[in-house]
């Protein structure tokens, strides 16, 4: 298909599409897919593991009030308690 030069009614067939440029070959969605196990990846070579709890509301209402007063996130006062009552069993035996 040959486009004449003169012809301005013609979309620009051969031409370069306007905007910004990409920048990233990957769509937004692969980008976020390959972040998100780049981050697990991470996690596991520090020695964490995720865990996901099923809840009621009025208790996380309660754990968020704890680590608020303590000034800890979530993982962190949750690990601390586990490790003080690991404590208490280990010097009770």
């Amino acid at each position: 298909m040959a486009k004449a030069s003169s012809d301005r009614n013609t979309i620009d067939l051969f031409g370069k599409a306007p905007g910004r440029p990409r920048t990233q070959p990957l769509t937004r969605k692969d980008q976020l897919k390959l972040n998100k196990r780049a981050q697990r990846e991470k996690e596991k070579s520090q020695g964490l593991k995720r865990l996901e709890l099923l809840i009621e509301q009025d208790t996380i209402e309660k754990l968020d009030k704890l680590c608020e007063l303590s000034g800890l996130k979530r993982a962190e006062w949750l690990t601390l308690q586990i490790n003080k009552s690991a404590e208490k069993i280990k010097n009770k035996k």
